[in-house]
């Protein structure tokens, strides 16, 4: 019965629905007809290996396999390392040195590693000052790494770039891909919010239920034919 009563709603206030449907369709309309759809910022990612000095290591004889368990425990540290705010601020700040203003808030960060291989994700809004930031990420990941590892000494680790990064245009948010779809699906719910609004705004008596509903008795009634 309730059903039939919302359907009754729906029917009878259909005309409100498609008003503010109609609003949010002529706010994004431009949306559509635009050239220069808003990507996600550009991103590239950076793999590199890693290990202390070899002039530092004492001599030892044998296969090195420590020196291989050391390169991978300083890839490890590295990781770490680079997941910290303090590596976005060092490259924010060499970036500076070279004439480009880093929004930290909007630059991207993200680390991992395979064994002795580390990974470096990196991502910002605007393309030509991203180039720079790359090049500051290398240049803090290779010669400012002693500064925040006491155990490597006045020397820093040899830290080698395996492949030169590429910069590549980042997908637009899901927000940003489906955004008009959302917004004209809020304003259809709004629509119907607005119909049983009206309805329930609405003094009229239409129904013997109605009657029922207030108390009223109902002597007789008038048939439709």
């Amino acid at each position: 019965m309730e059903l039939v009563q919302i359907f009754r709603v729906l029917m009878r206030r259909w005309w409100l629905i498609p008003i503010p449907v109609l609003v949010a369709a002529v706010i994004i309309l431009p949306d559509f007809f635009s050239d220069s759809p808003e990507s996600g910022g550009f991103n590239t990612m950076l793999r590199y290996t890693a290990s202390q000095v070899l002039e530092a290591i004492p001599e030892r004889e044998g296969d090195f396999q420590d020196v291989w368990l050391a390169s991978e425990l300083t890839v490890n540290a590295f990781t770490d390392w680079v997941r910290t705010g303090r590596f976005k601020d060092e490259v924010a700040r060499l970036a500076s040195e070279n004439g480009v203003t880093v929004n930290t808030a909007a630059f991207g960060v993200a680390a991992d590693n395979a064994r002795s291989v580390g990974q470096i994700f990196l991502s910002y809004p605007i393309e030509a000052d991203f180039e720079s930031i790359v090049a500051a990420s290398i240049d803090v990941l290779q010669t400012r790494n002693q500064e925040y590892f006491p155990q490597l000494g006045d020397e820093p680790a040899n830290v080698v770039i395996l492949d030169e990064p590429i910069i590549t245009i980042a997908p637009p948010p899901l927000a940003d891909r489906f955004g008009a779809i959302i917004r004209l699906g809020v304003a259809l719910l709004a629509g119907i919010g607005l119909a049983f609004l009206a309805e329930y705004l609405d003094p009229t008596l239409r129904t013997r239920a109605d009657l029922d509903a207030l108390g009223i008795p109902v002597i007789t009634s008038i048939p439709r034919q």
